[in-house]
């Protein structure tokens, strides 16, 4: 039996890949935790993740080459899944079935953002954490962005107060395109931009509209409405860019995803109040790098935030050479010209905080802000989306048709 509050929490990470790093800089900021694990398919992101945790100062890190081989070791207690969407469903299976026959002692699971491709996946996740007994988080970094935080904390606090509650959240999140050749691939990540940023915005834009202490249940979904582009890389031109970035996998002349959506979500609060989130995600922006625009409005009040209206900017001129990177800011599109720069990008996207609450809640045994369960809330408002803009019809919920609904550009041969 687990005694709680345990002095640090030893965490294990699935993946090793770009969000796996920034977690893993984003825990310099947390206190009572070390990294003592990692497992990745390739023995050489392995080491290079390993080295990382060395050089950071976050504990001895033990490279695994199997999940079984990690979820036995005597110093794990937590692991957060942070390896692509298609893999999540099985390692929850492979962390579920190792606990159950008590060959781990791990106690607690925190999953990245979207918690899985569809209702019926993300269900199962629910269920074999609750199964197995877990504590369960989901990595929704943008909930607890610092500005995210701060200015929700001052609206409730001096207008909602006041006046009256928020009724109308706007979120949007644009970039330029992913990383990685698995994102582009509808049925390995589940569909295209909707799925991959559209669960950030729906769910800060809930977070936002939810009053202070109340759980998201308080909160009842009751239409969606949503629509689907592709404005960019189904260009001929572009689509050949993709293939060459990436290979034959990447096929965007014949299998595209949306690299546009917008969503409108339809709420309805305790008191039978009507509230309205407004969302838009793009991968055809392109701008300094990656930009968060966040708005909350109420009877007398206004709340914004864009993330690449930034304290700090630096211009360089054309006579600066230089190799690409992004340094600067994720996503980061230009070595030139007058650019923003994010001091702390673990901290301003809410990294650093949500780590820091999730740690904190798994030492001491107690229910994280985000769990599981509204990661299921946020498939299923994807996937209402997903189905509108197929049908081109509201979704009307509670929507039992959305159990086994699986978008156009994620089902195979489609």
């Amino acid at each position: 039996m687990t005694e709680f509050p345990k002095a640090t929490l030893r965490v294990g990470f699935v993946g090793s890949g770009f969000i796996a790093h920034f977690h893993l800089k984003s825990m310099l900021g947390v206190r009572n935790v070390e990294v003592t694990g990692v497992y990745s398919r390739s023995a050489e992101n392995r080491q290079r993740f390993v080295d990382q945790v060395a050089e950071l100062g976050l504990g001895t890190c033990t490279g695994h080459d199997s999940l079984e081989s990690m979820l036995r070791a005597d110093d794990m207690d937590a692991i957060w899944i942070l390896s692509p969407n298609y893999t999540r469903l099985d390692i929850m299976r492979t962390i579920h079935a190792e606990v159950k026959a008590g060959r781990s002692k791990v106690f607690a699971v925190a999953c990245e953002k979207p918690l899985a491709r569809t209702v019926r996946e993300a269900r199962e996740m629910l269920s074999l954490a609750t199964d197995a007994g877990l504590n369960h988080g989901y990595l929704e970094n943008q909930v607890f962005s610092t500005p995210v935080l701060r200015g929700k904390e001052i609206i409730w606090r001096r207008a909602a107060s006041t006046t009256g509650r928020p009724y109308l959240a706007r979120a949007a999140e644009e970039h330029s395109g992913p990383h990685e050749p698995w994102f582009w691939q509808g049925d390995k990540q589940g569909g295209g931009v909707l799925s991959d940023m559209m669960c950030h915005s729906v769910e800060v834009a809930r977070h936002l509209l939810t009053a202070p202490g109340a759980p998201r249940s308080s909160l009842t979904v009751k239409a969606v409405n949503g629509t689907v582009a592709n404005l960019k890389w189904t260009r001929p031109h572009y689509a050949d860019q993709l293939r060459a970035r990436f290979g034959a996998e990447v096929d965007y002349r014949n299998r595209p995803s949306e690299d546009f959506a917008r969503g409108t979500i339809t709420l309805e609060d305790e008191d039978g109040n009507e509230l309205v989130i407004e969302a838009t995600t793009s991968w055809a922006y392109v701008g300094a790098g990656l930009r968060i625009q966040l708005e909350l409005l109420g009877p007398e009040y206004a709340m914004e935030f864009n993330s690449l209206s930034t304290g700090l900017k630096v211009f360089m001129s054309r006579e600066v050479k230089g190799s690409e990177g992004e340094d600067l800011v994720e996503k980061q599109n230009a070595e030139q010209g007058l650019m923003p720069v994010l001091e702390d990008e673990a901290g301003v996207y809410g990294y650093t905080d949500e780590n820091r609450h999730m740690v904190e809640c798994f030492r001491k045994g107690e229910t994280p802000l985000e769990t599981f369960e509204d990661g299921l809330g946020v498939v299923e408002m994807l996937m209402g989306l997903y189905r509108s803009a197929e049908t081109g019809e509201t979704v009307r919920f509670p929507a039992p048709e959305l159990e086994d609904y699986v978008p156009v550009v994620a089902r195979r041969g489609a």
